[in-house]
């Protein structure tokens, strides 16, 4: 999917039941079951409430780039960007399969799965 190695994700208590998802092509984002918004990154305590009530719900994949950059020096071009999902949260991750001059910051993205090499898949977006 990616055109370069993308390392394996370092995988913590909080972040494991993203990971476990992510072995099985499921998206999922951590949501406070009490205020009922949506987070990112993976922890035990909900940012906006404090509640430690915090469950995985699926998530829709799409998305659209809030920022981002094309590393056009590296031996193996690629973009990272901050994509900001449908469901609220911001993401840092790489934009794959398209040309990078036409990337847009408001474009619309959709989540796909690259593998990693030597753990679970991470996702990915690509333009939609």
């Amino acid at each position: 999917m990616a055109a370069r190695p993308i390392p394996a994700p370092i995988v913590t208590v909080e972040s494991e039941p993203f990971w476990n998802a992510a072995r099985e092509r499921r998206f999922v984002v951590p949501t406070c079951a009490a205020c009922g918004k949506a987070h990112w990154y993976p922890r035990a305590m909900c940012p906006f409430c404090g509640t430690e009530k915090i469950e995985w719900r699926a998530a829709s994949g799409a998305g659209t780039i809030y920022s981002f950059s094309v590393m056009r020096r590296a031996k193996e071009r690629y973009a990272i960007a901050y994509v900001t999902l449908a469901e609220g949260p911001t993401m840092l991750t790489n934009i794959v399969d398209c040309d990078f001059d036409t990337l847009r910051i408001g474009q619309s993205v959709r989540a796909v799965f690259g593998e990693t090499t030597d753990g679970p898949p991470v996702p990915l977006f690509r333009p939609a």
